[in-house]
């Protein structure tokens, strides 16, 4: 395949923003070089995050699926669209009742940071939350298209990625299940998640606190998608590079108009650089 970018300019970066499916493993299993990545990056003395859009998983499920796969983690080394919902939620909409379409993960999480949540449809709702549900009913559907055609309510989504790849292809994401409640109802979400720039920002100002040394300059987020991941980055003036091992495909790459510094084949590109 064709590389784009000065590959060992690389070596410059002192953060890694890396999404998590597509990237450093699909579904269940992880890529081959993602383990000595990681311990590559953290032995150079930089750092990493991970930075994921998937809404069906609170911060604590994904600690224990990185550990399954293999890699020890903490709460701390993630930033989540989960987290990000919240924390918009609290800031905008603090107390009010918000009817969540989302797993029990999903609703776990944003009910412990504070959010004010219901799972059933009543008259006293005031606001609609819709998450990456892998638990999705047809009763949830009915439940959000009843409360946005008979109320003018914020509608609040936690991505806007339309898949989430699996091991076989694909499967339809938030924003794919936002696409049918828009069709019913004639309302947008308010999509919180990549490709806004917050999580790159709070990212790096996690980071700063620990290393001054770490800035926007030398931060570069890593993903499979150009309209989540890559767009998130270019809003943020972060370094971006695109990895061909998930969503994008070549052809798709290179006949974008995003303005992407690096597009390699997958990570492990990545590690023969920094080695």
């Amino acid at each position: 395949m064709r590389e784009k970018g000065n590959a060992s300019e690389i070596r410059d970066i002192k953060l890694f923003l890396f999404d998590l499916d597509g990237t450093l493993y699909l579904g269940e299993q992880l890529y081959p070089f993602t383990k000595e990545l990681l311990k590559e990056i953290r032995r150079q003395g930089k750092h990493y995050l991970f930075m994921t859009n998937n809404s069906s998983r609170g911060v604590d499920a994904y600690v224990a699926k990185m550990k399954r796969l293999g890699i020890e983690s903490t709460e701390e080394d993630f930033i989540t669209s989960v987290m990000a919902t919240s924390a918009y939620v609290n800031k905008n909409y603090p107390g009010l009742k918000f009817y969540v379409a989302g797993t029990e993960s999903f609703k776990k999480e944003l009910r412990e940071s504070g959010v004010n949540l219901t799972d059933e449809y009543s008259d006293d709702v005031q606001g609609v939350i819709q998450g990456f549900d892998t638990e999705l009913t047809f009763k949830k559907l009915d439940d959000v298209s009843k409360l946005l055609t008979l109320k003018d309510i914020p509608f609040i989504a936690a991505n806007p990625d339309y898949v989430c790849p699996t091991e076989y292809g694909f499967v339809p994401d938030c924003g794919s299940v936002c696409g049918m409640l828009k069709n019913a109802t004639g309302k947008e979400p308010y999509y919180i998640g990549k490709p806004r720039p917050e999580m790159v920002y709070f990212a790096v100002d996690r980071i700063h606190s620990k290393d001054i040394s770490v800035s926007i300059d030398n931060t570069m987020v890593v993903g499979d998608r150009m309209y989540t991941d890559i767009a998130s980055g270019i809003n943020a003036k972060a370094k971006t590079c695109l990895v061909l091992s998930g969503e994008t495909t070549e052809e798709q790459a290179y006949s974008s108009d995003y303005k992407i510094d690096y597009i390699l084949r997958d990570c492990g590109r990545i590690l023969e650089v920094i080695k």
